[in-house]
């Protein structure tokens, strides 16, 4: 297969992880015999620093003539540390998310048997976890209309039917992909933009008999992602609920170096980890590359690569046995790796791994 891929590297330490992501994807195509053409583009902090713009108009252009978008992370302290600035590297994110129609974010939660003493859970707790959150992406207060003078501010929580409907969808059809249970996060019982949303799904019930679908308000699931993870097979929540409650599930796994994640809608469909660009990492070698090289591995099985996938799955799964491993998740006494070693580490093994 050909594919042309948009590469957004953006701040910290996104062009280091960014670069094990290409490796693996280079792995793959090497072994399986595929064509990966890639195309970079700047983004965030950089992109302000080169064009005052952090989601400039040729990015833009890049991303839509791309099959698929590799992203890394944006973000600077200098832009977090100074509340009058007018143009920040996370604008670039959202006006990213909103050009390009990505109405959809799905980050799988998983757990390691090998990991599950790095997270701060017990670990009967978290055994077997494995569920999906949905969240929205371009609508809520994130998007809604804003004020603030000195004395009073207001974010505005708008939704419409379309934008609950088509999100929905999604949500239900992941669910009849996987065990038939899907749970509805809102806050029903105080906001009315929840209790839109709680109809809608209502409504669309009875055109997925097979799936059980329940409704839990967002501090009980806040809750209940950590006391009883395994109870969930697919979340999905609006956007500002959904940013907090992905976030939070980075325990689970016990590192959020380890969780991918994908963006998908109207154009073309974007691949990147949860984490932040971890600006103070930024060139010392030690950023964890595995959730950039998953976010590779939902690119390549959303094209239908599925073995390809598996293969760097494996790969990852192989080198953690291994305690190929950045320092966060490395076992006491354990051998130095960085993000370079780890990335051609997993490199190396898919390229020579057997089927």
């Amino acid at each position: 297969m050909k594919l042309k891929i948009a590469v957004l590297a953006g701040d910290g330490i996104g062009p280091e992880i960014m670069k094990q992501g290409v490796a693996a994807l280079d792995a793959v195509a090497k072994r399986f015999g595929h064509q990966f053409i890639y195309q970079e583009a700047v983004c965030g902090a950089h992109a302000i620093d080169e064009v005052g713009d952090p989601f400039p108009e040729e990015t833009f252009k890049v991303c839509m003539a791309a099959d698929a978008i590799l992203f890394a992370a944006v973000g600077d302290p200098r832009f977090d540390n100074d509340p009058t600035a007018k143009v920040r590297p996370e604008q670039g994110l959202l006006a990213m998310r909103k050009k390009l129609g990505l109405f959809a974010n799905v980050r799988p939660v998983a757990t390691f048997d090998c990991l599950l003493h790095k997270s701060p859970l017990k670990e009967e707790l978290l055994k077997g976890a494995d569920f999906v959150v949905i969240r929205e992406l371009t609508g809520g207060m994130y998007f809604g209309e804003k004020y603030q003078d000195n004395d009073k501010a207001y974010d505005t929580d708008i939704y419409t039917r379309p934008e609950i409907e088509r999100i929905l969808k999604v949500a239900f059809d992941t669910a009849m992909k996987r065990r038939k249970h899907l749970t509805v996060v809102d806050k029903a019982n105080v906001l009315a933009s929840s209790r839109l949303w709680r109809q809608i799904a209502k409504e669309m019930e009875p055109q997925y008999p097979a799936v059980t679908t329940d409704y839990m308000f967002i501090d009980n699931a806040a809750m209940r992602v950590l006391t009883e993870p395994t109870f969930f097979d697919v979340i999905v929540t609006e956007n500002t609920f959904g940013d907090i409650l992905t976030d939070e599930t980075s325990c689970i796994t016990g590192s959020m170096g380890l969780q991918p994640s994908a963006s998908l809608g109207e154009h073309t469909p974007l691949f990147e980890p949860v984490h932040g660009s971890w600006p103070q990492a930024a060139g010392k070698n030690l950023a964890n590359p595995v959730a950039q090289i998953l976010s590779a591995a939902m690119l390549l099985e959303h094209f239908g690569l599925n073995d390809e996938g598996a293969c760097v799955r494996r790969a990852v799964d192989a080198s953690l046995e291994a305690n190929v491993r950045t320092p966060e998740i490395q076992v006491a006494g354990g051998p130095d790796y960085g993000t370079v070693e780890v990335g051609r580490w997993i490199a190396d093994y898919i390229t020579r791994a057997e089927s």
